[in-house]
């Protein structure tokens, strides 16, 4: 959902009450809000969640059937998904490219990874394995989303910024590509851990998990959550949804390893990849 589309639903309410003839201060109050937070709602400048739609169209006392059609854009406005299709047709590299943009403006990045070994330490042969899994690409194609991929990782050396991940340990195992490639990557990501701002931790397989690592899913400092299933990409900006995202996300790190415990896990899979 787009800037301008927020701007549309933040005119709507700001014209229904224009309508109804009161004040925003008076709605702000009845809503349980406050009213520099209306403001910025009417104008476009904060994405209301689905409850505070629905505080306001009931301060303004408008009927069922209108807060219903409000509600349906607001969780329009607040979830958005994409089928891997669509983003496979509009070109793999444009994707890339749209995640970069989103990492830029992102301060500190979560990312809980149970399929492969999250883009931003990939080894350029790892990409090149991954994108040869995109059925229907040419030549050209990959080329370029493996470039993109790869220009993404000169955020981690970016003052300001800090990354956590969290990696499964069966995705350190899995064999996309040769052991030799599986065992350089790995190598790198002991490297990559030793970075200042950069936390990887490794869920062992020999611990008792908190939950189903159900899906795979990116955090974005406090804003906004990015989740992969197999059929879309799910980007969520309500605050109920990142509240779940980030719980999840931490209760998988209190059971996982860290710091020496995880590069000592790594180095021990990376060692039977050469063997």
């Amino acid at each position: 959902m787009t800037a301008n589309d927020n701007r549309e639903l933040g005119k709507a309410l700001r014209a229904l009450r224009v309508a109804s003839g009161v004040t925003g201060e008076a709605v702000a109050r009845r809503a349980s809000m406050s009213a520099g937070k209306l403001s910025k709602i009417e104008n476009g400048r904060t994405l209301p969640t689905v409850t505070d739609v629905e505080l306001i169209l009931t301060a303004l006392g408008v009927s069922e059937g209108a807060k219903a059609e409000f509600l349906a854009q607001a969780r329009a406005a607040a979830t958005e998904a994409t089928a891997w299709r669509v983003l496979r047709r509009m070109g793999p590299w444009k994707h890339q490219q749209a995640i970069k943009a989103i990492e830029v403006q992102t301060a500190r990045l979560r990312l809980f990874q149970g399929q492969l070994i999250p883009g931003l330490l990939q080894t350029p042969e790892y990409v090149a394995a991954v994108f040869s899994l995109v059925p229907g690409q040419s030549v050209d194609s990959k080329s370029k989303a493996v470039a993109a991929r790869l220009e993404r990782q000169v955020a981690l050396y970016q003052t300001g910024k800090e990354f956590h991940f969290l990696i499964c340990e069966h995705v350190l195992r899995w064999l996309i590509c040769d052991r030799l490639v599986m065992a350089v990557q790995l190598d790198r990501l002991v490297s990559l851990s030793r970075l200042p701002n950069v936390s990887i931790g490794v869920l062992p397989l020999a611990r008792r998990m908190p939950d189903f690592p159900m899906t795979c899913f990116s955090l974005y400092d406090d804003r906004m959550v990015i989740v992969e299933t197999f059929h879309s990409e799910i980007t969520t900006r309500d605050p109920r949804d990142i509240e779940t995202y980030v719980g999840t996300f931490d209760q998988f790190a209190s059971v996982a390893v860290h710091g020496d415990e995880a590069r000592s896990l790594i180095e021990n899979i990376r060692d039977e990849f050469l063997q």
